[in-house]
């Protein structure tokens, strides 16, 4: 293939995207019709809600596309900061936003959105910047690897606090990934080890409900009807799907066995109503899409660039693996949806902004074949 010219966005990333949002919309709606009916009296409340944040969401991919990532370096600083606001406004009475015994989000109006999800996009350009300037003293640990853990540490107790443990978690494990990427040595990362690992034991075993789930995930059948419920029904949705699935709209778990079926445990519908194929073709998809997002950091034209990629395909590929991992009971149930498939709007304008900076990376390079 000849290589493709300066000024073109990857479009193979662009037709895989769109792929797998088309994949999410129709499963969310699918997933979300009976419990939506049953909730709302209308079994498309979902689905429209899905179908308006994914065209808003396309919107700022392509606007992203067009904007060149460098100007993000710029104001680095800046989105810090606003999400610091951002994170701490959470806990301010009238603008914090609780459910089932969290608050993460912020509501103004009919609109809310979760600040955490603004972090990571803050965290992610901010570091690039900071490493790529850096350069070599990355390797130093004072000056290369404490600063970013001091600010990966802000965060993660902000967002601990709301609690959401999986989102601090992706925090945690971007921060390494990146100081990784930018060439940090490997024992002053695993240095940091040592505390991170019993801090997590603690907060673990510290609240009752994060030990139940660990219990649980351990043998989901000790406890069939309470802790070990939702991973039990994920399974059995797996299971029941086969080889070609039971078919588009047939699933039999989404009618109210799986709580919330179109947010964190979509991928188990996916599995249970198109079967193996089905769910191999989406992991496929997001296989080639980090593939891609990994192209596009080797290729890219500076160290900005090639960091940011870096970031924004690790933020992606972090969340698809714990989703899997969750739903397949290979770890702990916890909430992490799976990027441009489950429900929420927050979640789906942030990851497709990010795939708009992805691809402006890509508007300027020169990569052979497509």
């Amino acid at each position: 293939m000849p290589a493709r010219k300066k000024g073109n966005i990857d479009f193979t990333l662009l037709i895989t995207v769109f792929i797998l949002l088309a994949i999410g919309i129709t499963m969310v709606f699918s997933a979300s019709a009976a419990s939506s009916y049953l909730k709302h009296n209308d079994s498309y409340k979902y689905l429209k809600s899905q179908g308006l944040y994914a065209i808003i969401s396309i919107i700022a991919m392509l606007i992203m596309s067009r904007v060149n990532y460098r100007i993000l370096g710029r104001y680095a600083l800046f989105f810090v900061i606003v999400s610091f606001i951002l994170l701490i406004a959470i806990f301010i009475p009238g603008l914090g936003y609780g459910a089932k015994g969290a608050m993460r989000w912020i509501r103004v109006g009919p609109l809310t959105m979760q600040p955490s999800e603004f972090a990571k996009t803050a965290l992610i350009i901010f570091m690039a910047r900071s490493l790529a300037n850096k350069k070599d003293k990355v390797r130093q640990f004072v000056q290369g690897v404490v600063p970013y853990i001091i600010l990966m540490a802000i965060y993660f107790l902000l967002i601990i606090l709301q609690p959401n443990l999986s989102m601090a978690g992706s925090i945690l494990i971007i921060t390494f990934a990146m100081l990784f990427a930018a060439g940090a040595r490997v024992w002053h990362l695993l240095v940091w080890g040592i505390p991170v690992i019993p801090a997590l034991i603690y907060l673990v075993t510290k609240e009752s409900y994060r030990l139940n789930r660990w219990l649980s995930f351990r043998d989901p059948w000790a406890d069939p009807l309470n802790t070990g419920y939702q991973a039990i029904q994920s399974l059995l949705a797996l299971g029941s799907g086969g080889l070609f699935g039971l078919g588009l709209g047939n699933s039999r778990q989404k009618f109210f066995y799986i709580p919330e079926a179109q947010n964190d445990f979509i991928f188990s519908i996916i599995g249970e109503e198109l079967g193996f194929i089905g769910a191999s073709t989406v992991l496929f998809l997001f296989l080639f899409l980090i593939w891609r997002g990994i192209r596009i950091a080797l290729h890219a034209p500076d160290m900005f660039g090639c960091l940011l990629a870096t970031g924004i395909t690790c933020m992606i590929g972090i969340q698809v693996v714990i989703n899997i991992a969750v739903v397949t009971v290979s770890m702990p149930t916890t909430g992490v949806t799976l990027p441009l498939i489950s429900s929420g709007g927050t979640s789906l304008l942030f990851v497709m902004s990010n795939i708009g900076i992805l691809l402006n990376i890509s508007r300027n390079i020169k990569t052979e074949g497509s």
